[in-house]
């Protein structure tokens, strides 16, 4: 739909949304107009700053979200009560889509667990008291939000969580440890899921809880990844005690309030693709990475580099079929769990891919641009096909929700039909 056929309201929101950039940043280079060899060469996806440098990197986020929510923007489909502006998803994606030609402060720190997945749940399943204390605040840039689920014994299995919550007249006190929590380190609550009934089925005897984090027994743990940074945390739950006020969904309810943030998780992660790390897939860069390493007469390497382009071109029209059917209010079908599978995998290829062009010089630093900073990105590729849902999961409900194939059997079912068959 061009923007001629746009409904008036939609072309008064898309103006608004340039006269608020226009005023408040810079537009970016055209990605055409790139020339090798000038300006960051930086292709890190995790952070790996030091912490001083982080520490400014997430005041700035705060702050271009505070300008965002003060000019409109901070929660464009939030409830008008808890300050956003109640409109569509439609209008999220066309603002995120012009803010993508801005030079703005990444606000990765703030907006892809907390206003992504944890505002929602908080909205879909909290006390009115708790929406009115933390909704505005989140949204407004003053709070930041982790998710308390993944444990060290659990791994993908959330249902298998074993951290404990005992209730103690009106409060829960918690025990357990969490792990791989993103941005605990710099948040003021979690959403955190804990075992309530251990004789109910695992999926049953969840509860959910937020977590104000700093009360007293919780010690945050950084991580340190191969990458040099500390994006995750294990988190310490030492009798933790929450009021019951604070609990997300019924008791034994949890994976109810689980479901919601993963859902989100999924849009989230799956719309993933600004920021450097998207340079890694326009043609421009890498055939100039080629060209700069004296590989461009390499026909494998250039029938690689062909086939990846088109997957990312096939990817980008599969986004844009995805936002029109948002605009034509038709819910998108499989396409976002596909784009989280292709987007992961054609990072995954082009890190490779450079890896193969560039030899030794991808894991020794020599000083020279555009050539050791691709490093930042390949070690970072293993978590891209994990994050959001591992790609293993993505394709199982892919096979058997879209195109109806049948579930691969389990330990217990395979068991059961191999004694079937020696019967």
């Amino acid at each position: 739909m061009t923007s001629q056929e746009e409904p008036q309201d939609m072309q008064e929101f898309t103006a608004g949304v340039r006269r608020f950039l226009d005023a408040h940043a810079a537009k970016k280079p055209d990605p055409a107009d790139f020339v090798w060899g000038e300006g960051d060469d930086s292709m890190a996806y995790f952070s790996s700053l030091p912490p001083e440098q982080e520490r400014e990197q997430v005041s700035r986020a705060r702050e271009w979200q505070r300008t965002r929510h003060e000019n409109g923007f901070g929660w464009i489909t939030g409830p008008r009560e808890y300050g956003g502006q109640g409109l569509t998803h439609v209008h999220d994606l066309v603002y995120d889509s012009i803010e993508a030609e801005y030079d703005v402060p990444d606000t990765g720190v703030l907006s892809v667990v907390g206003l992504g997945m944890i505002g929602p749940t908080i909205l879909a399943h909290a006390q009115d008291h708790i929406k009115d204390r933390w909704l505005p605040a989140m949204y407004r840039g003053d709070a930041i939000a982790c998710q308390l689920f993944s444990e060290p014994d659990a791994g993908s299995d959330l249902a298998s969580v074993s951290s404990r919550a005992v209730r103690d007249g009106d409060a829960w006190v918690l025990n357990g440890q969490k792990v791989w929590t993103s941005v605990a380190h710099h948040s003021q609550i979690g959403v955190a899921l804990t075992r309530t009934n251990p004789d109910a089925p695992k999926h049953r005897g969840i509860t959910a809880f937020l977590v104000p984090m700093d009360t007293p027994g919780i010690e945050v743990r950084p991580l340190r990844q191969m990458t040099g940074g500390a994006d995750f945390n294990e988190v310490f739950l030492t009798d933790v005690r929450v009021p019951d006020d604070h609990r997300l969904g019924e008791v034994d309810g949890g994976w109810t309030v689980a479901l919601t943030t993963l859902m989100n998780e999924r849009a989230t992660v799956g719309s993933e693709g600004a920021g450097p790390v998207a340079a890694a897939l326009f043609p421009d860069r890498l055939a100039a990475l080629m060209r700069a390493t004296w590989t461009w007469d390499d026909r494998a390497l250039r029938a690689r580099l062909a086939e990846l382009l088109v997957d990312t071109m096939a990817t980008g029209h599969l986004n844009a079929r995805a936002l029109r059917k948002f605009r034509a209010g038709v819910a998108p079908g499989p396409e976002m769990s596909v784009s989280k599978l292709m987007y992961a995998q054609n990072l995954t290829r082009a890190a490779h891919f450079v890896s193969d062009t560039l030899g030794p010089r991808a894991i020794a630093d020599t000083g020279k641009w555009g050539t050791y900073a691709w490093s930042e990105l390949l070690l970072a590729t293993p978590a891209l096909r994990i994050l959001g849902g591992t790609e293993e999961i993505m394709k199982n409900i892919l096979a058997e929700r879209v195109l109806g194939l049948p579930k691969e059997p389990s330990a217990t079912t395979a068991k059961t039909a191999g004694k079937e068959a020696r019967a």
